[in-house]
Order: structure tokens, then C-alpha cells, then sequence
């Protein structure tokens, strides 16, 4: 781990292995906010509805993690850390711009087609990234006062807090042209046959899917 870098999920080496699990569901959003726009130009009237379902589910998993955040994360800290609870709770609520922007994609996605959909695309890559780099900038530090296995139990109870179909798109989608480094670390939390699902038949269904966003019609 770098010491005197700012902590990020854009800089694996500025946070230590057992953040990498949390850093790379902000990587994955970044990631798949970037295929959208890179997809737009390419896509026709015919491949909206495959990239529709293929925005739903990251839509999907998006919502589940900040609304996850605001209902047990930010909480448990406060409880867990009394002295933070002024950064947890500054960063509770703080995800009606981001919800609005992704209204908006799906809107393009199912009535408007193409031809508005790269300023909403736009406007979703921007308010994420922004939103993101801000959440860290007050989460990580106050992630790096527990301890190592306080935090992997947190990070575990937060991620049982899925629906079934958010946990099974999870593993593919987070470690997805992850660093090798991160996969190891974040592999490692995981216990086996989740491990041995997400490099075969989830990773499957999730690589089907996205070909309707890197490779549209």
C-alpha cells in the first residue's frame, strides 16, 4: 500500500487488501459507466432492448449498494465508531442526484432512444464518478480505523443484505478486468463454491449479457 496517497479505488495500491472488495464494486461502476458511453454510437433502435436488460441489472446492483450504504453501513460505523458518527451520517442520503441520473438512462433506454441517450449516459458517468470520489475521499479513512477482521465482518453482513439476483451478478461483475492483485484479495473473503460459481457458471451468464453493451447492434 502507498502511504502518502490519498486513499481511492482509482489507485488499488494507495488502500490495503482487505479494502479491495468495496473498491472494486466503485471500480465495476466506473468501468460499466464507460462502456455505456463507449456503446452509444454503436447502438441501433434493435440492440436497446438487450442493453436495456443489461443496464437494468448494473442498475440494480448500483441501487442495491448505496441504498445498503445509507440503511446498514453508515449506521454501523456510527454505532461502532462514535467518534466518526459525524462522517458517517454526512454521508448517509447523499444519492438522490445519482438516482436521478440513472432515471434517466433507463427512460433513453426504454422511450427515447439512441439520440438521447449519450447526454443521459454523460450525465450518469459524471454524477457517479463525482459521487464516488467523494464518498471515499470520507469512507475510507474512516474504514481504516477498524480493525482488519472488524471490517471483513461488516463488508460480509453488507453484502448478505443482497437480493439473490445482485449476489449472483456480484463476483463476475466486480472482479471483471480486475488487477490480479485485487481478484486474490477479494477472492480470498470469498468462501469456496461462491468462488467456484463466479469463475464458472455466473461468469458465463454475466459475459452473455454483456456482449449487448461491447458488442451492440
Amino acid at each position: 500500500m502507498t502511504t502518502n496517497a490519498p486513499m481511492s479505488s482509482e489507485r488499488l495500491d494507495s488502500l490495503p487488501g482487505h479494502f479491495h472488495g468495496f473498491a472494486l464494486m466503485h471500480v465495476a461502476m466506473r468501468r460499466d459507466a464507460r462502456r455505456l458511453l463507449a456503446a452509444v454510437p454503436a447502438l441501433s433502435p434493435a440492440g436497446l432492448p438487450d442493453a436495456g436488460r443489461w443496464w437494468g441489472r448494473l442498475r440494480d446492483v448500483i441501487e442495491w449498494h448505496h441504498r445498503s450504504e445509507d440503511a446498514f453501513l453508515w449506521p454501523e460505523l456510527a454505532r461502532r465508531l462514535p467518534e466518526c458518527a459525524g462522517q458517517a451520517e454526512a454521508l448517509a442520503g447523499d444519492h438522490a442526484e445519482l438516482e436521478a441520473a440513472m432515471a434517466a438512462v433507463s427512460a433513453a433506454l426504454r422511450d427515447a432512444g439512441p439520440a438521447a441517450l449519450g447526454a443521459a449516459a454523460q450525465r450518469f458517468s459524471d454524477v457517479l464518478c463525482a459521487h464516488l470520489a467523494d464518498e471515499e475521499r470520507v469512507a475510507f479513512p474512516v474504514f481504516a480505523r477498524l480493525t482488519v477482521r472488524g471490517y471483513l465482518d461488516l463488508e460480509q453482513r453488507l453484502v448478505r443484505t443482497a437480493p439473490r439476483g445482485v449476489l449472483a451478478y456480484l463476483p463476475p461483475w466486480m472482479l471483471d478486468g480486475a488487477e490480479p492483485a485485487a481478484v486474490r484479495h477479494v477472492e480470498a473473503t470469498m468462501p469456496p463454491p461462491v468462488r467456484l460459481l463466479g469463475r464458472t457458471v455466473l461468469r458465463r451468464r454475466y459475459e452473455r449479457r454483456l456482449t449487448a453493451i461491447t458488442h451492440p447492434v
